[in-house]
Parts: C-alpha cells; sequence; structure tokens
C-alpha cells in the first residue's frame, strides 16, 4: 500500500513525492540566513532539484525577547520570493540555532524560550498533533523510503536545555572553553531518552543535524567539545543502541568545513558544517581543528548536497559543498560499510 506525506509549509499544502516504497538520494543543508539581506542562493538550490531540505538554525537572525519582532522578522523570511519557491520544491525541515532561538549564544536560561518555540512552530506550520507543540523542545525526527533504503532524519534542539558554558580569555574563535567536570548539560534527559528510541528504530542512513558543530574541537566558539561529557555521551548512545549509518549536519560557523573524529567512537563520526546560505564570514580565518579532513574551508555563500547511490554493490553517501553558483568547493565520498561498528 502507498503511503503518502504530507507536509503544510507556510500555508502551502504540499503533497511529497516521497512515498514509502521510494528511496530518498538527494538531500540539501544550510544554515544562518540574515533575513534582511538578498538570499539568491535559494534559486541555486532549486536548481539542484532537492527531494527534501534542512535548515540547521539561525534561520532568522531575531535576537529579541520581543515575540511580534520575532514574527515580523520571520515575516520578513517568508516573503522572500526564493524561500517561497523552495517551500513549495520539497519537503522542509528545520531546527533552530541561538538566533532564532531568541539570543546569541543563549541556553536554557533566555526567559522567552516556550514562546519562541511556539513562534517557531507556527511558522514552520507544524501540524496541531505534532510533538513539538506539546514538549519542551523543537527536536524531530523522521523516515523515509523503503527497508534495506531508509533514511532517518534526526533534529536535535542544542538550545533549550543548554547549560552555561564556562566562560576564559578570549581567542580567535571566542570566548569559551571546555568544561570537562561539571555535569552541563546539552540536550536535557527527556531529549537524550527520545533520541536513544529514535536511534533504535531501523534505517540504513541516519543524519543527524545539529545547530552547533558536534566533532570540531574547542577553540572558542560554541560547540559540543565545550561539553566534552555530553559529546561522548553522544558516540555512546549511538554505540550503544548498535545505530549504524550515522553522520552529522551542522551549521551556526558562517564558513564550511568536513570533521571526522576516530576516538572512542564506534566507527568514524563524520560532521559536515554547511554556512552561511547569504553571509560571508567577516575575519576568514577558521578555528583551529585537528579533526577537519576538508582540504579547505569555504567562507562564502553556500549550502550542503548529499547524495546516497544506493545503487551498485555497495551504497555510497556523497557529501558536497555548492557556492552561490552552484559549483562544487569540495566533497568526499563515504561508503555506508564504514559506517558500522566492529562489534
Amino acid at each position: 500500500m502507498r503511503s503518502l506525506f504530507f507536509f503544510v509549509s507556510l500555508g502551502v499544502i504540499f503533497l511529497s513525492a516521497l512515498h514509502a516504497e521510494e528511496a530518498v538520494s538527494r538531500i540539501l543543508f544550510g544554515s544562518c540566513i540574515k533575513q534582511d539581506k538578498p538570499m539568491p542562493i535559494f534559486e541555486t538550490i532549486i536548481k539542484r532539484k532537492p527531494e527534501m531540505f534542512l535548515f540547521l538554525g539561525d534561520n532568522i537572525y531575531a535576537d529579541t525577547e520581543d515575540m511580534a519582532e520575532m514574527r515580523s522578522k520571520y515575516a520578513t523570511l517568508k516573503s522572500d520570493s526564493g524561500f517561497a519557491k523552495l517551500l513549495k520544491t520539497c519537503p522542509v525541515f528545520a531546527t533552530w540555532d541561538d538566533h532564532d532561538y531568541g539570543r546569541n549564544d543563549a541556553g536554557a536560561e533566555y526567559p522567552k524560550r516556550e514562546e519562541a518555540q511556539k513562534v517557531f512552530v507556527d511558522f514552520w506550520n507544524d501540524p496541531a498533533d505534532s510533538p513539538r507543540r506539546k514538549r519542551a523542545g523543537v527536536y524531530d525526527a523522521k523516515i523515509f523510503g523503503p527497508e534495506g533504503k531508509r533514511v532517518q532524519i534526526i533534529l536535535l534542539d542544542t538550545r533549550y536545555f543548554r547549560g552555561p558554558l564556562k566562560i576564559g580569555e578570549r581567542r580567535v574563535g571566542g570566548k569559551y572553553y571546555p568544561e570537562p567536570d561539571a555535569p552541563v548539560p546539552m540536550l536535557g534527559e527527556e531529549q537524550w531518552k527520545w533520541l536513544e528510541k529514535e536511534l533504535k528504530k531501523p534505517a540504513e542512513v541516519r543524519i543527524i543535524g545539529s545547530g552547533i558543530q558536534v566533532v570540531p574541537e574547542a577553540s572558542g566558539q560554541e560547540t559540543w567539545a565545550n561539553l566534552p561529557k555530553e559529546r561522548q555521551r553522544l558516540f555512546d548512545v549511538i554505540a550503544r543502541t548498535k545505530a549504524n549509518g550515522v553522520f552529522v549536519i551542522s551549521g551556526d560557523r558562517h564558513w564550511s568545513e568536513f570533521s571526522r573524529v576516530t576516538e572512542n567512537v564506534p566507527y568514524p563520526v563524520y560532521d559536515f558544517t554547511s554556512s552561511s546560505l547569504n553571509q560571508i564570514h567577516p575575519r576568514g580565518t577558521p578555528t583551529k581543528n585537528r579533526f577537519r579532513v576538508s582540504e579547505s574551508t569555504f567562507h562564502r555563500e553556500n549550502f550542503g548536497e548529499i547524495k546516497i547511490q544506493w545503487e551498485g554493490k555497495e551504497t555510497a553517501i556523497e557529501v558536497r559543498i555548492l557556492d552561490m553558483d552552484g559549483k562544487e568547493v569540495f566533497g568526499t565520498l563515504v561508503r555506508l560499510a564504514d559506517l558500522v561498528s566492529a562489534e
């Protein structure tokens, strides 16, 4: 029996071409949109014929405790013709980062997080029965495709529950330092329980979306490495659930890079960062990252593209960073067989 997925995006009912028996093979992603600046990159994205697009946060720059102001900034994004066209092109899913959460670098201390979540789910037109309308946090997950070719999308919320970060002397990347001892939360216990349950569901490819980078080392910026116990907990839950085929996509940095960790993980864990959709990093100097495996970083407007090669002797995942003109900046090919626990 054919199953159809219905998506409601900003008032437009979208009947997806994604059926239960059809594999997803082309997923695009990106982050960081200044709503008051031109967004021509959306036209480039549409030309790539995405089957799905994932927004990884900073989808607007709200930075406010005034929900009327936040809604106004979302309205500015909604009015962009390229953004509106993208919503009609393919299913779109989103999580948030600090600026659309409401305050730069904010975590659980942000006083309007409940109100901001309502504005968020209203803008992305979550249905009335969406879990994100009933529980704290905007984390979400869905599975697409037939058995043997299933893709699981997991979008984390790294804002709503996150505790305070350790602050020290400012470096090139910022003022934050790792906190190796204190049990500072990243996801919160309910989200951790949910994540473990999701990772136990059957899927061949699992894409974890995080607003902030997971793999890169802590070099002043906001990153999971500032909370090393939480970062290791993420790797441990992947191992404990025997969830093969996991890799991470992230945003936030206003540059793109690929990172990989091979220590204390069940198999190599990749983090593919794409940022920003319409902003140029003013400094142009990336932070130190010993886990970087891309031949460079890229600091102009860009988006990411994931192409899953289901056919052939073995499944492979090609991830590329593309510029404003749709030209490849750098990319890599990962065999699905290499994202399998040795146990």
